[in-house]
């Protein structure tokens, strides 16, 4: 695993996005239990696990009930209050907090805290492929498309900032493809918002299925 590096060139934020309110799963996804551990706190493990920092995670639907999943670890929870405006109000409340930071961070990775099969690895292959290209947006590629988790440099910050309520960080990618590379992430298209998608990847955690039947688009907090 790549260590974290202590340079400017590394100054890479992610941010979680976990401010959803679970409706299709009737109860909050982020508190599944997945590993061990519940949901949100596996993903921010594995976004502490790689060379980005900070990390901030967006809370809104349900925050109390999620915040002590993760309040003790070395994260900085920001809580979205307009979180049932949509998906944009949550990048919007955590690019308010990176830029109240007034520190160098020359891009930022955008998760969802319902993609189980993340891993430091794929993080570290956006940073990678970040300083190894000229493209200002570093995608994953799964599905025949193209989604989060990526990486988008600073001069995205702003268009990231003032995103439409209903729209994600994809609307982004589609608007800029000239400025787009991607990698593969052949398993990010599979994310949990059914109590049928969770007893997929359940089956699989216990070896009794693929998990492949488990195919929504990612893209719901």
């Amino acid at each position: 695993m790549t260590q974290k590096i202590e340079t400017e060139k590394s100054r890479i934020a992610i941010m979680i996005l976990a401010a959803g309110a679970s409706t299709r799963m009737g109860t909050p996804k982020q508190l599944l239990l997945y590993q061990g551990r519940s949901l949100v706190q596996y993903i921010t493990e594995i976004a502490i696990a790689s060379v980005c920092e900070p990390v901030v995670v967006v809370l809104g639907a349900n925050a109390e009930q999620i915040r002590p999943q993760i309040h003790e670890l070395p994260v900085t929870i920001v809580e979205n209050l307009d979180w049932a405006m949509g998906m944009g109000s949550s990048i919007k409340a955590g690019m308010d907090f990176l830029h109240s930071l007034n520190q160098k961070i020359t891009g930022v990775v955008i998760v969802l805290c319902d993609q189980p099969f993340l891993s430091p690895e794929i993080i570290n292959q956006l940073v990678d492929a970040y300083h190894a290209t000229q493209k200002q947006i570093i995608a994953c590629e799964y599905a025949e498309t193209l989604g989060v988790p990526a990486l988008f440099s600073h001069n995205f910050f702003a268009e990231l900032a003032n995103l439409p309520g209903n729209s994600g960080a994809k609307k982004v990618i589609q608007n800029n493809l000239n400025q787009v590379f991607s990698i593969p992430f052949n398993l990010g298209n599979i994310d949990i918002d059914t109590p049928s998608d969770y007893e997929k990847l359940s089956n699989r955690d216990r070896g009794l299925g693929t998990g492949d039947e488990v195919d929504e688009e990612a893209g719901g907090e």
